[in-house]
């Protein structure tokens, strides 16, 4: 986050709420030397990105993820929506079925390539929304 202020004197907000996450999440497993913590933040990140986007879709006439990522990347569609909660609900079933060493493999060799699995599959749709601003 520094390195980003100092190159371009703002932090998006994706990596500022990362930021604030982590660091709240890291400080309550040290705090409370319990690692849960640091094991249900994917699962908060993620349940909040569908979230906004089941808002946006049925409550609001404009995407809220477009407030929050800017002009990066639209995610409007009910797929992405389902995505991160698909994502969310893997993590809890990770965490709490699985050893910490699995867990850790998981979230750094599974749910990282799933991601990008996923926004390959997504690229055309992504490049017709930009396009169509």
């Amino acid at each position: 986050l520094a390195t980003v202020w100092l190159l371009e004197k703002k932090i998006p907000m994706v990596p500022l709420i990362g930021g604030i996450l982590i660091t709240l999440f890291g400080g309550l497993t040290i705090y409370f030397d319990n690692p849960v913590f640091i094991y249900i933040k994917p699962t908060i990140i993620n349940t909040l990105f569908g979230l906004a986007l089941l808002f946006g879709k049925y409550f609001t006439d404009e995407p809220i993820l477009k407030k929050i990522l800017g002009k990066s990347i639209m995610l409007t569609n009910k797929r992405w929506m389902i995505f991160f909660f698909a994502l969310a609900l893997t993590n809890e079933l990770v965490w709490r079925t699985q050893s910490e060493e699995f867990w850790v493999n998981f979230k750094v060799w599974g749910m990282l390539p799933i991601i990008f699995i996923f926004t390959a599959f997504q690229v055309s749709l992504i490049t017709k929304h930009k396009i169509n601003e």
